[in-house]
């Protein structure tokens, strides 16, 4: 392994993040919350609803009860009059239904003088979830989804329809009384009714959207679902009222600042990655090949959310599966790294957010007799970077604002 280069990828890892985390963006928001006369509730969902709803608590004067929904593992503490509970992601779980029950319970019978705050991030579709088929089949659905190659969009498309609260429909639970969303945006280009499928927001989505999507990938659906595709969400919630606080524009724009730095000339590339996995670290392993002559230090810089196609049984995630894509394009390059994050520290059902290579880690597994083509085929990113030392370990960050990968080029490594 390149140390110097590895040094580059974690110092530019971790400035992007601190860059994004949410606690001063949410205080920024809430400059614009004018709560009514009546009572002001406080509902949070996804993985950076624990870091939200502290930060909010802190500024707000008082609250009349909240509830906190994320990921396991992303309760830090406790929050005074806010209940937290946590949940299954990216597959929904009957603690993410319970709490989100819960959620409806609280915003029940509000008047037209009360305020819910409602602080949304990315994870959102998971565990924030009333489920308007058997709990069961609602899993299956996700993971069918996850399976599939659809995109997040493809994905929420289908999910809102089968929901009590995505869609909009949450915000009309909570009428006559005002909504105001915080959201930390992970879709790209920042649609309202697709973050997190939208809970708080008049969706812009169609049945046939849905139904389409669902003949795309074939799922296997119950009738009581198909039907469910067939029934239109709320298409206007004059009670809803949205701000973007964060979003992948603000993670690469941090990434850039670190690139330039650290001596490397920074280029974005697209804010808006939207691919597999195993084609984006082979395209930015080409764009090294193309530069690999320059004598220029050059970082190059894309931002956005790839897809995994599963072909085997090993683990990994989509980050760690594009840099490890990114290997046989780099090897023996000097200088040459690419490396992929997950901005909220999780990567796929695995404790890494990501994954490094440089032009040394080809060689480094094949003399473990690893081959990379296999690895991809069974979806194993995970064992072969642990290997050779290439996960990239953050644990939970407390934000959510899609992923950012980086290719590296230094003309003169030490």
């Amino acid at each position: 392994m390149n140390r110097k280069m590895r040094r580059d990828a974690d110092e530019i890892i971790s400035f992007s993040l601190q860059a994004v985390l949410p606690d001063e963006a949410v205080r920024r928001a809430l400059k614009d919350f004018q709560p009514g006369r009546g009572k002001v509730l406080l509902v949070a969902a996804g993985k950076a609803a624990w870091q939200m709803a502290r930060a909010a608590e802190e500024v707000l004067d008082s609250l009349d009860g909240g509830i906190v929904v994320t990921k396991y593992g992303h309760v830090k503490g406790e929050i005074p009059g806010v209940l937290c509970c946590e949940a299954g992601h990216p597959v929904p779980d009957e603690n993410g239904f319970s709490a989100t029950a819960k959620a409806l319970e609280l915003v029940k019978g509000l008047t037209a003088e009360d305020s819910v705050l409602f602080l949304l991030s990315g994870g959102g579709s998971a565990l924030f979830e009333r489920p308007l088929i058997p709990a069961e089949e609602l899993r299956d659905v996700t993971s069918q989804l996850l399976a599939s190659g659809a995109d997040i969009v493809e994905m929420n498309v289908i999910r809102k329809r089968l929901s009590g609260v995505k869609g909009g429909r949450f915000a009309l639970a909570c009428a006559p009384a005002r909504v105001f969303s915080i959201v930390l945006s992970d879709i790209l280009g920042d649609p309202l009714d697709m973050i997190a499928s939208g809970p708080a927001w008049p969706d812009a989505s169609t049945c046939a959207q849905a139904l389409t999507a669902a003949e795309k990938y074939r799922l296997n659906l119950s009738g009581e679902a198909w039907a469910l595709l067939k029934r239109e969400t709320p298409k206007e919630l004059p009670n809803a009222a949205a701000h973007i606080t964060g979003s992948v524009r603000e993670l690469c724009a941090a990434a850039m600042r670190r690139c330039r730095a650290l001596g490397y000339e920074p280029v974005l590339l697209t804010d808006r990655l939207c691919c597999e996995a195993r084609e984006a670290g082979s395209f930015l392993a080409s764009i090294l090949k193309t530069h690999e002559g320059d004598r220029r230090n050059l970082a190059f810089v894309a931002g956005g959310e790839t897809v995994v196609r599963l072909t085997g049984k090993g683990l990994g995630g989509r980050n760690q599966e594009l840099a490890l894509a990114a290997a046989p394009g780099i090897a023996g390059i000097p200088g040459a790294a690419v490396f992929s994050v997950g901005s909220d520290g999780t990567d796929g059902p695995t404790d890494a957010a990501g994954g490094y290579v440089d032009g040394e880690t080809l060689a480094d597994l094949a003399s473990r007799g690893m081959d990379v083509a296999r690895i991809l085929r069974e979806n194993d990113a995970y064992h072969a970077l642990k290997a050779v030392g290439g996960l990239v370990m953050t644990g939970p960050t407390g934000t959510n604002v899609n992923d950012v990968s980086v290719a590296l080029l230094n003309a003169g490594p030490d």
